[in-house]
């Protein structure tokens, strides 16, 4: 009688650790067996025993069939990872791994329904290193148009995206300089955005899915040699940070609404545009509204402030949230198409992860949701006539 593993798979083994920001020699502790066993378990050229699987399925608290789950086809493209340079490579390669499990609950979702069809607009950008503000003012005007968005304030940026075949997460990143990443994946064809959910700012996190937008519109053709190279990296990210802004601010009626180029007056257009007040400095100077003297000047002030960590109104604005996930499995469970422990089966990643690249509420998958307390009407009250202070209509 056999006690290894048939059908493991290694790579679920390296996939774990990383999602869980754990090194090989740490696991092997853990699990209490060599660093070399662990790297053969990796690699495929040993499984481990059914005892050793269990004890690694729990310190990673990972379910025992995600490590018999099959691979398919890897994508080829680079991912554009925003604060690249800083974060920490473990950070990434954490982050790096819900991507992929989007991908596959993605490809789960699509088997059940139609997603909306692709429709980016084709701006044909003849040379990345000459790309300069003109260009971007008119690239954001022709996807404005392209998606029949109206002069103004963006509409919600993320079910913009959505609705023209762009599908969204939002993941806890844990890496405070990485605030998103995105894919167009040679695999299903699609562009995939990843958002944070550690920062607080409703804005921020608008301007992060803009940004993502901006490579996927402009940086299609780019190599995975040209993000490598530092240089070439940053001229890269500073294109998709300007496109942002001129989506989030158009020249014409951002302008017209500017009162007064102070930090006062761009708080009072915050709510109104979903744009942070260093979005409206970075592009009232990029729109020569501000001098660079000024701008110093108004960043010192800002900093002055506290608002480099957190500006008034980014705990009351309310955050945009992907739907097109979220919605699917709720139609899914509620027309008895498949139950939660059917979708679990079916995926077996951690119910939490699950939940969390869904975007459905902690405990959706495992009948485990928080109960909040509520206040119970008397006996005396149950059977009779009670007046709502609703109902009783103004003088």
């Amino acid at each position: 009688m056999t006690t290894s593993t048939p059908g493991f798979v290694g790579r679920r083994l390296t996939e774990g650790r990383r999602a869980r920001g754990i090194s090989a020699t740490d696991l092997a502790g853990i699990v209490g067996v060599s660093v070399q066993s662990i790297s053969k378990y990796e690699n495929g050229h040993q499984s481990p025993q059914l005892d050793v699987m269990h004890t690694i399925a729990s310190a990673l608290n990972m379910p025992r069939s995600y490590f018999l789950r099959p691979f398919g086809r890897e994508d080829s493209k680079p991912v554009f990872w925003r604060g690249r340079l800083s974060a920490p490579p473990a950070m990434r390669e954490r982050a790096a791994v819900r991507l992929e499990w989007m991908k596959e609950v993605v490809d789960y979702v699509a088997s059940y329904f139609e997603l909306p069809p692709l429709d980016v607009p084709e701006i044909s950008v003849p040379n990345i290193d000459s790309v300069g503000l003109d260009f971007l003012e008119d690239a954001a005007l022709a996807i404005r148009d392209h998606w029949s968005i109206r002069p103004g304030p963006m509409p919600d940026a993320i079910e913009k995206m959505e609705t023209n075949g762009i599908l969204v997460s939002r993941i806890h990143v844990g890496a405070e300089k990485l605030d998103a990443f995105s894919q167009w994946s040679d695999q299903f064809d699609v562009p995939f955005v990843v958002l944070s959910r550690d920062k607080a700012s409703a804005v921020r996190q608008r301007f992060d899915a803009l940004h993502e937008l901006a490579h996927i519109v402009l940086h299609q053709s780019v190599s995975q040699k040209r993000l490598n190279d530092r240089a070439s990296y940053k001229a890269i990210e500073k294109q998709a940070d300007r496109l942002a802004g001129c989506l989030l601010l158009p020249a014409q009626q951002f302008t017209e609404e500017l009162y007064a180029p102070s930090l006062d007056g761009f708080l009072s257009l915050k709510e109104r545009w979903g744009a942070s007040v260093g979005t409206m400095i970075m592009r009232s100077r990029a729109l020569d509204i501000l001098d660079d003297e000024e701008a110093r000047r108004m960043w010192i002030n800002y900093n002055r402030r506290g608002w480099r960590n957190s500006e008034p109104l980014d705990g009351k604005l309310e955050k945009e949230r992907p739907h097109m996930i979220r919605r699917s499995f709720e139609l899914l469970m509620s027309e008895g198409v498949q139950s939660a422990s059917e979708i679990m089966d079916a995926l077996p990643f951690p119910a939490m992860d699950l939940e969390e690249i869904a975007d459905l509420e902690p405990g959706t998958l495992t009948g485990q949701k928080e109960s909040r307390a509520a206040p119970v009407l008397k006996d005396e009250f149950r059977q009779g006539n009670v007046v709502s202070m609703f109902s009783r209509k103004r003088p």
